[in-house]
């Protein structure tokens, strides 16, 4: 009892100050103790630890006029006023675990890694159940510095123990990632989990994860319907594809005046969620997609494919899909005499599509959830940090799977080991997070949104464009009607030639 008290007594003293943790703060890490809290978080703090298990925190809910900044002109059955809309005011939660007190004997505190790291071949879906290895590993690399670097500075700052991650593997099937989001938690202890790549594992994760009352960082599945399951423990810390589809849209029809688009996707769910946007923007635009053609995983040979793309006469082609199978399609079709432009995923800017596509990658446009070439001192230190430790350059898996798990790291330090009250300071956080990969913004349903680029390989590199430098209206304007529209754009960066 006398060791409850004293924690308690501890904690109360670490709620009272404006900072958490002590020493000097890092300018180029701010999410590392020791940080100051904000007026904003210091009032959410209190309203969460003010309450018992029968009462909810009296916290202000976000409430957004628009889903996900979905253009007015794209916007489904804009032209009448639906019963409900769906996805634009904050979920809450309602249960007890708010009283459940910190545990007093650990060692360490726990966060758990899912991610595919190695291949797997079963009958249940039909060979190679995935190939995205390379990206899991990446993740988990970013994963591992941030417990690292939190751990130099102190670890858990209440207790002075060390953060430990535990790792899984997601081999594809359902089943057996459900199964070690249980092990995870109930067997390991912990915390928070970071995780995963593939749409369809990752929803299983969530479900379980909405029953054991867990928090869920993705900071690599990029399915737009991932956030839509209205689970208040989910979270992104990446674009998906729906905001980066909608930047595609908007870049081919508003700027290039393109008028018979053909896609190209993998037959996955990758593939198929990940141009729905696409399908569905180019519909409401006047301008439905000529063909939309898609391939097995892995495919070598696609001249049916584009058999049925030159026929429907497209004048572009978007790609959804991974690197490899991107680049296997390019080549083939400039071998075809196919000079039309080639749109991709942000799966392309892997260095996998260039050394396959060769001199075909030039011009070359990818969408992306971020722009690795901005000059940040938060980034360029991060790239040098990530050097030394891996020998390696860091890319969008590594850099976002790091923003996350600070994200989770930051939680645990403000809110304690309490899982409703970690979920409750990355949901109600009145600021965006400052990462390596910029600002994190999470809106109403927990899901990054901030800004997306496009990139153009041109020259040997990649080039990103910001929605300004492309000479496209903010977003912000283009969800108001059209008599509203009346902002300035401001001038374009020349995009390479």
């Amino acid at each position: 009892m006398e060791a409850i008290y004293s924690l308690t007594f501890l904690v109360g003293v670490l709620f009272q100050s404006d900072w958490i943790g002590s020493g000097t703060p890092d300018p180029l890490r701010p999410w590392l103790p020791p940080f100051q809290l904000s007026e904003g978080m210091k009032r959410v703090l209190e309203e969460i630890n003010s309450v018992n298990a029968y009462q909810v925190p009296n916290l202000p809910k976000k409430r957004e006029p628009v889903y996900a900044y979905t253009p007015l002109d794209v916007t489904p059955f804009r032209h009448v006023e639906p019963h409900k809309r769906h996805f634009l005011e904050q979920m809450e939660y309602w249960g007890p675990g708010r009283a459940i007190p910190e545990p007093q004997d650990l060692k360490t505190v726990k966060i758990g890694f899912i991610g595919p790291l190695v291949p797997t071949v079963s009958v249940a879906v039909g060979g190679r159940s995935h190939n995205e290895e390379r990206m899991g590993i990446k993740m988990l690399q970013g994963a591992k510095l941030a417990i690292e670097e939190a751990n130099e500075r102190g670890g858990y700052v209440r207790r002075g123990i060390p953060f430990e991650l535990i790792v899984r593997n997601d081999n594809g099937l359902w089943g057996s990632t459900g199964n070690e989001v249980i092990d995870l938690a109930y067997k390991e202890q912990v915390w928070a989990i970071l995780g995963s790549i593939d749409g369809a594992n990752t929803h299983i994760a969530i479900r379980v994860g909405l029953k054991i009352e867990l928090p869920m960082m993705s900071s690599g599945d990029l399915d737009p319907t991932y956030i839509e399951t209205n689970i208040p423990w989910v979270f992104r810390c990446i674009s998906d594809d729906r905001q980066q589809a909608y930047l595609l849209v908007d870049y081919m029809y508003r700027k290039l005046d393109l008028k018979r688009v053909a896609i190209l996707r993998s037959s996955n769910r990758y593939g198929r969620f990940g141009v729905r946007e696409v399908v569905d923007g180019s519909r409401r635009l006047g301008r439905p997609i000529v063909v939309e053609m898609a391939y097995p995983v892995g495919c070598q040979d696609f001249s049916i494919q584009l058999e049925r793309i030159e026929q429907a006469k497209a004048d572009a082609v978007v790609h959804w899909g991974n690197a490899e199978d991107g680049a296997r399609a390019l080549n083939q079709m400039r071998a075809r005499g196919m000079t039309q432009p080639f749109f991709a995923c942000d799966r392309c800017l892997a260095p996998e599509f260039v050394e396959i596509a060769g001199p075909n990658a030039e011009g070359v446009i990818c969408a992306s959830p971020w722009n690795p070439d901005r000059n940040d001192p938060i980034f360029l230190a991060f790239k040098e940090r990530f050097r030394a430790r891996f020998n390696e350059e860091p890319e969008t898996y590594a850099a976002h799977a790091y923003d996350g798990m600070n994200m989770l790291l930051w939680a645990i330090q403000v809110a304690g080991l309490n899982r409703a009250k970690i979920r409750d300071v990355l949901a109600y956080r009145p600021e965006p997070f400052v990462g390596v990969t910029g600002e994190i913004p999470l809106s109403a349903v927990n899901d990054d949104a901030g800004e997306v680029y496009l990139a153009k390989f041109v020259g040997g590199k990649w080039h990103y464009y910001s929605r300004q430098e492309l000479g496209l209206p903010p977003r912000e304007i283009l969800v108001r009607p059209p008599a509203e529209q009346t902002v300035q754009v401001g001038p374009a960066r020349a995009v390479q030639e």
